[in-house]
């Protein structure tokens, strides 16, 4: 998996790429730009564009869970729907999304999860910028680890705890937010 996550990502790296990348033509032959950004080394586009590649590296993940979701979903609750009247979009508010709610949840926390750790892909994509500005709190620990002067490992091991308690936090938030204890139920 990670080989393919840092072809991935560096395909995103040409994409970027300020003088020859597909992106910046593309943008600026559709006049939507006046001349090329530099995506990935510019402080107030590269982790959008970090994100971006996140996002995409994991939708087909979500992808599968959303379909075995929506094929666990038994096709009489639809036909009831449709007996009772109720339009398509009734019944995707009603059925549908309630019932897709389980692998919804296990797909946003696990996505989170997954995003917010992967070194692969933000390595790749930030390994130019020098300092610490724009790395994610895994890629920062690296550096600190291994590629700083004070090659200081138990500092690294000290985010480490704190990069298991931001996610352990993010994860009990959205729970409690789409409360799984009722879903449970």
């Amino acid at each position: 998996m990670p080989a393919s996550l840092i072809v991935t990502s560096k395909l995103f790296v040409w994409i970027y790429d300020y003088y020859f990348g597909a992106l910046n033509h593309l943008l600026v032959t559709l006049r939507l730009l006046r001349g090329p950004v530099d995506w990935l080394g510019d402080d107030a586009t590269v982790m959008a564009a970090m994100i971006a590649v996140g996002i995409f590296v994991s939708l087909p993940f979500t992808t599968y869970v959303v379909l075995a979701g929506l094929a666990a979903i038994p096709p009489e609750v639809y036909e009831a729907a449709r007996v009772d009247g109720a339009s398509a979009w009734r019944t995707y508010g009603a059925v549908t999304l309630p019932l897709l709610r389980p692998a919804l949840l296990v797909a946003v926390v696990l996505n989170v999860i997954y995003v917010f750790n992967s070194f692969p892909i933000v390595w790749t994509l930030n390994d130019r910028n020098p300092g610490f500005g724009h790395d994610t709190m895994i890629t920062y620990m690296y550096k600190i680890a291994f590629k700083s002067a004070e090659r200081d490992v138990g500092l690294a091991a000290a985010l480490g705890v704190v990069n298991v308690a931001l996610i352990l936090l993010a994860v009990g938030v959205y729970l409690k937010t789409v409360r799984w204890q009722e879903a449970a139920a």
